[in-house]
Parts: C-alpha cells; sequence; structure tokens
C-alpha cells in the first residue's frame, strides 16, 4: 500500500519551506503519519555535485552546464534520500510532504532551452529517469506557489545560504534571467502536468502566509 507524495514547488524565495511545514505541522497535528522532507538533501553525501553546481565550480552562469547534465546531480540526490530515508516510510501508507521534488528539475533546468520541442523533449527525458530508471514516487499533486521574481528576489535579499551558510546566493539565485526564465518556464509546465497553482500575489502585494496556507490545506485534503 503507497502512501501520498505532496510536493511544494517554486522559484527561489516563494515560500516553499514555510508552507511545507506549516502542512506538516498540521496533518501531523490531525494525527496522520506524515514526513517532510527537503531538496537537495544538502545533510546527505548524494549532494556534493549539487552543492559543486550551484556552488558555481563547474560555471558561475547557470547555462555552464546543460540541463541534462545538472538535473542528472538532483536525480541522484532523489534516489539516494529515497532508498536510504523514506522508501519503508511512503510504502507503508505514509504521506510524504516534499519542499521541491523532480519538479523542479523541470522549473529550473528546462527554462535553460528555449526551443519548444527541446523543452518538451528534455521534460519527457526527466519524467523516464526520475519515475522510470530511478523508479522514484510521482506525486500525487504538486503545489506550485506563483510568485513574480521581483518579489521574490527582495524577500530572499539578505537570506543565508544553505550551502555556504553566508548572505550570498548560489547561482541560481544570483541570476536574474535564469530565476525569470525559470518562472516564465514554470507556468508552461504546471499546465503541462496539471500542476495545482497557488497564486500568493493579490493587487500586488503578497498574500499572508496563514491566507496561502489555507488554500494549499483545503486542496490537500481533497486529494488525501
Amino acid at each position: 500500500m503507497k502512501g501520498k507524495l505532496i510536493v511544494i514547488e517554486g522559484v527561489d524565495g516563494s515560500g516553499k519551506q514555510t508552507q511545507s511545514e506549516m502542512l506538516f505541522q498540521t496533518l501531523q497535528g490531525k494525527g496522520l503519519n506524515v514526513r517532510k522532507i527537503e531538496f537537495p538533501d544538502y545533510d546527505s553525501e548524494s549532494s556534493t555535485l549539487v552543492k559543486m553546481y550551484l556552488r558555481g565550480d563547474f560555471g558561475k552562469d547557470p547555462a555552464d552546464v546543460s540541463a541534462y547534465v545538472a538535473s542528472s546531480f538532483f536525480a541522484a540526490d532523489r534516489y539516494a534520500s529515497f532508498m536510504t530515508k523514506w522508501k519503508a516510510f511512503y510504502e507503508a501508507g505514509g504521506i510524504i510532504i516534499a519542499d521541491r521534488y523532480t519538479t523542479a528539475n523541470m522549473v529550473h533546468q528546462a527554462s535553460k532551452l528555449p526551443d519548444q520541442a527541446e523543452k518538451d523533449k528534455f521534460l519527457h527525458w526527466v519524467y523516464e529517469l526520475e519515475f522510470e530508471m530511478y523508479k522514484l514516487p510521482k506525486p500525487d499533486v504538486v503545489f506550485f506557489l506563483d510568485v513574480p521574481p521581483e518579489i521574490t528576489m527582495a524577500m530572499t535579499k539578505e537570506r543565508m545560504n544553505k550551502i555556504t551558510g553566508e548572505a550570498q546566493k548560489d547561482i541560481h539565485e544570483a541570476d536574474e534571467h535564469h530565476l525569470q526564465a525559470s518562472y516564465e518556464n514554470a507556468h508552461y509546465v504546471a499546465r503541462k502536468y496539471g500542476w495545482k497553482v497557488i497564486h500568493c500575489v493579490r493587487e500586488e502585494s503578497m498574500r499572508t502566509k496563514e491566507d496561502i496556507f489555507q488554500e494549499i490545506l483545503g486542496k490537500t485534503e481533497d486529494a488525501l
């Protein structure tokens, strides 16, 4: 009896960590068997190549590393996490809440491919790699937190980097072109795969985290 996999996705600074934690705490408080995970899994050795990539060891521009190569780093990290940390829990019927997932490769790496045919080819490859070859669970529901880059960049200006522990950005966060391209691409991917889009901005202002959460909670309960 497999469990449920709920994914919170969005560009950097859109509130994924906050909303996934609120959802975890609420479902746990309701007595459900739930666990929260996040990607990249920075506490694991499996994230070494991810850290090197985001730190800029392979190039300071995200485009210096192809979408396929970069995605392989993140996919291997997810495979290690699944096999060593949450496979048994999920397969026993547990609920997994993921702060990012395969969906992050679809958002960030596919944005490097401006040609639509190439983008679709890549998205099919990611799907095959992670869900067919690695046999990772497919999400039951994906929430895309829709926050424009001009707002997320202002919100993350002083945020500490998880890799260095300092107030500096990784190569994704520091590249305005990449953030904008990823945001625009996310809308295409969300439509293509039927993600639930959560519009976090109303009349040019962020909705409160509690207001956003109530929308997510309602749609999660419908999916469980």
